[in-house]
């Protein structure tokens, strides 16, 4: 009974979302997505999971030209593709263009960063388990975003199944993820706002609406090595700050943050 109350909340946040999500359609980019050279150092690389059985039916997504269905394709391709432009602008790694896979794919391998947002709705096979497992003990990276305060426990019962009893704990200020390229100190770590948290006050000014009884919060998973192999961006959204880092009405101080701990964990990953 208990999980049946948490998947009705769960879901009606999901519908107020995706309701909701549309108040900035009109500044986003039109047409071809941008060109990036097939081979890189870099590659974003999305996650592509199965979703949990009570939220499949009748979810969909499109963005500019993509269309499809599943909660792995939240804020795609406009957040793959304005994060690997500012990877390749901000620092020196060559940047390819941003793809997605399976967990199952062999090629995942090839890649030491990988992104999965909405992770507290995946209902992994047992296969996406063993893999994902595989994966990070081999040196790979994932981080996992905009997933809110209801949704912790069911996140944390899949993770459970990856890595049993392993703690996740908030990621401290003198961690290296958190100065490999930018200086990010707690007083930095403000809310990063989906753009369903943007509502235009008056004068047209932009006001950010933190939902209520929630704390950002960025914490992190280690081997026993202590090398961080999960980032967890909790009770914010930072996909939806690459998506809209083109827009008037994104805050640029939320998407600067954004772009920092973005960039941080992709260099972290590629040295250590």
């Amino acid at each position: 009974m208990l999980r049946t109350g948490l998947i009705v909340v769960t879901l009606a946040l999901a519908l107020t979302a995706l309701a909701q999500r549309g108040r900035f359609r009109d500044v986003e980019e039109e047409g071809p997505r941008p060109s990036f050279p097939s081979g890189g150092e870099f590659h974003f690389i999305r996650v592509e999971y199965t979703d949990l059985p009570e939220y499949r039916r009748g979810f969909g997504f499109s963005s500019r030209n993509a269309r499809g269905q599943g909660w792995w394709m939240v804020d795609w391709p406009d957040a793959d593709d304005h994060f690997s432009m500012g990877v390749g602008r901000l620092t020196r790694v060559q940047t390819g263009d941003p793809r997605h896979l399976s967990l199952t794919d062999e090629h995942l391998f090839d890649y030491p960063w990988i992104y999965a947002t909405q992770t507290a709705w995946w209902d992994l096979s047992d296969m996406e388990i063993a893999r994902l497992r595989e994966y990070l003990l081999r040196g790979g990276y994932l981080v996992v975003d905009d997933f809110w305060d209801p949704d912790w426990d069911l996140f944390r019962r899949t993770m459970d199944r990856v890595f049993p009893n392993r703690p996740i704990t908030d990621i401290g200020e003198t961690d290296a993820v958190m100065h490999v390229v930018y200086d990010i100190r707690e007083k930095d770590r403000t809310f990063i706002p989906g753009t369903r948290h943007l509502w235009r006050g008056a004068g047209g000014q932009v006001v950010v609406r933190q939902p209520p009884g929630t704390l950002p919060a960025w914490r992190g998973m280690y081997d026993e090595r202590g090398r961080m192999m999960i980032a967890v961006n909790y009770n914010t959204d930072v996909g939806d700050a690459w998506e809209y880092a083109d827009s008037p009405y994104y805050p640029e101080a939320m998407t600067t943050l954004a772009y920092h701990y973005g960039i941080n964990y992709v260099v972290y990953s590629m040295t250590h």
